[in-house]
């Protein structure tokens, strides 16, 4: 009998690629699915980002790049970040990875292992817990409320550190609730962690681009006293509609570059080199379809909050940020992965629960709204039909 190592005993998953498999199932089988439940864009990639690539595999650029990433790119992502945000970026701290989750497998295995704490926010993404889980460290949940608009809290999130503590992992715009951390919350809780020296921080700005109602995003490199400590994950994959790109970006500090260097090579060698310039045309280019992307999203957020709100014994707080809602569907008397279940294979409306995002998920569901609004609009009257004429299992 072979005998694998008890690690993997520990390791987690992403749920909605199970759900989604199940939904394209179901669809193959005849039956007309609406997913609401993968964090997708519904929208193509930009036509000058695809021809990028094309171009750069007819000019021969089919090999090995470097580990770290090709030299213009890295150029591109720091001046990219330094326009957006007023900071001083080197491309020396520019590492491109093939999506964003590497940035996190890394960012954790560097720090996880048998008595280490790991601060985690959760509800959230469901990667953080289960990387934490396999390296042995304790994972340790940062509640993520809803009476508090799904922002963190910086004062309860302080008082979560303890000797014990080697990285804390920050999302805002947050999956899986929308949520986006003001610069009041983020200016106590940097003060604060400026008591913890010896606590690194991963701050998950994947969907930095998306905020809505006048809301800015807070990038952690606008702060001095922890860039020293800090690591930055982002990617084109949300901004640009490129999820099956694979592109991603981090950004390390001093030492943690080279740990983080080592282990590409270890693990990938490099990323594929015909998207890396795409992501050089994507970010080099016009953004005028982020910006009609996000204004879309924008609008699909809205039609999805009043149907949500509409539903028998379903509330749901306005998302600020991001493409998800992540209503409250505690007073239908359902547990959040049966009705996500239910809903799935009786009314063809695929959401995942919240219990797959972390334990105070349960009461919750997360919507996607990177769907079109004719569809949104199908899904949540099938929503209200199930709700009204069934009864919780």
């Amino acid at each position: 009998m072979l005998k694998t190592v008890p690690a993997f005993d520990r390791i987690g998953e992403e749920n909605a690629f199970a759900v989604l498999a199940r939904a394209n199932a179901l669809a193959a089988q005849g039956r007309d699915v609406i997913n609401l439940g993968i964090g997708q864009p519904d929208f193509r990639t930009p036509d000058f980002i695809v021809e990028a690539a094309i171009k750069a595999l007819r000019d021969g650029h089919h090999g090995y790049t470097p580990a770290v990433g090709i030299t213009p790119l890295r150029e591109a992502v720091a001046v990219d970040l330094g326009k957006r945000f007023k900071v001083s970026v080197s491309p020396d701290e520019v590492m491109i990875l093939p999506g964003g989750k590497p940035t996190m497998f890394m960012s954790i295995l560097i720090f996880g292992e048998p008595g280490a704490d790991i601060l985690y926010p959760d509800p959230g993404f469901p990667i953080y817990r289960s990387m934490i889980e396999y390296t042995g460290a304790r994972p340790i949940p940062v509640p993520i409320r809803e009476e508090n608009n799904f922002a963190f809290s910086a004062e309860e999130t302080l008082e979560l550190i303890t000797p014990q503590t080697r990285l804390l992992i920050l999302n805002s715009p947050a999956n899986p609730t929308g949520g986006v951390t003001g610069k009041r919350e983020v200016d106590k809780l940097v003060a604060g962690l400026e008591r913890f020296p010896e606590v690194a921080i991963m701050s998950d700005e994947i969907y930095d681009h998306m905020v809505y109602d006048g809301e800015t995003h807070v990038c952690l490199l606008a702060y001095p006293s922890i860039r020293d400590r800090l690591i930055l994950l982002n990617g084109w994959s949300k901004t640009y509609a490129m999820t099956g790109w694979r592109l991603g970006y981090a950004i390390w500090p001093g030492k943690l570059y080279d740990y983080a260097r080592k282990l590409a090579v270890n693990l990938h060698s490099c990323v594929n080199a015909s998207a890396q310039y795409a992501g050089l045309a994507a970010l080099k280019g016009p953004q005028d379809e982020v910006a009609k992307m996000v204004a879309e999203f924008d609008r699909r957020r809205k039609v999805v909050v009043e149907g949500l709100n509409r539903l028998p014994g379903v509330s749901c707080a306005t998302p600020k940020g991001a493409f998800y809602a992540f209503p409250n569907i505690k007073r239908t008397g359902w547990k959040a992965k049966a009705l996500a279940n239910a809903l799935l294979e009786d009314a063809g409306v695929a959401i995942i629960g919240g219990p797959d995002f972390g334990v105070l998920g349960e009461g919750y569901v997360r919507l996607s709204y990177a769907n079109s609004t004719e569809n949104i609009l199908r899904a949540l009257n099938r929503m209200g039909e199930f709700l009204t004429s069934r009864k919780a299992a």
